[in-house]
């Protein structure tokens, strides 16, 4: 199934869920409302035409003036697949959790809130995942400034 197809049917199902879809790219996407997340990756999971059975990856991407969150999806019965992006504000970076919808969601979202600082609104356990628990700020934020030491560790080479 083509990526407009894909599209076509979600709108259909959630019309107020999807804003767009970017087709012109090598991984086609669909730009949908946060606030309607996890209903969206239910649909499609659960739809049969669609059966997105694997989320191969949850990220975010920092572009200054707002925050994106990328699904990727595989349907491994059909061989179709799809990414959705949700634009987020940059000053109240929240989106609920899909970990319960796709496991494999539970630490991606994790390394996702550690590295950008993106909340994951119901999230099972949402705490850091690669830095340690006293670390200041996230370093994939485009406005992060890394501290000079750590514990007394310097960072200088």
């Amino acid at each position: 199934m083509e990526a407009k197809e894909i599209y076509e049917r979600v709108k259909g199902r959630l019309p107020e869920a999807v804003r767009e879809l970017n087709a012109q790219t090598v991984d086609p996407y669909i730009v949908i409302e946060p606030d309607h997340v996890r209903s969206v990756l239910t649909l499609l999971r659960d739809e049969p035409a669609l059966r997105f059975e694997m989320l191969l990856l949850v990220t975010g991407v920092d572009r200054l003036e707002r925050f994106e969150v990328v699904y990727h999806l595989t349907s491994l019965t059909h061989g179709h697949r799809i990414a959705l992006k949700a634009i987020l504000r940059h000053d109240t970076p929240h989106i609920g959790s899909v970990a319960a919808i796709y496991p494999a969601a539970n630490w991606h979202e994790r390394e996702t809130y550690d590295l950008l600082g993106i909340v994951f609104d119901g999230h099972p356990d949402l705490r850091r995942i690669l830095l340690p628990d006293d670390w200041e700020g996230h370093p994939l934020r485009k406005d992060y400034v890394a501290p000079e030491s750590y514990h007394g560790i310097s960072n200088k080479a």
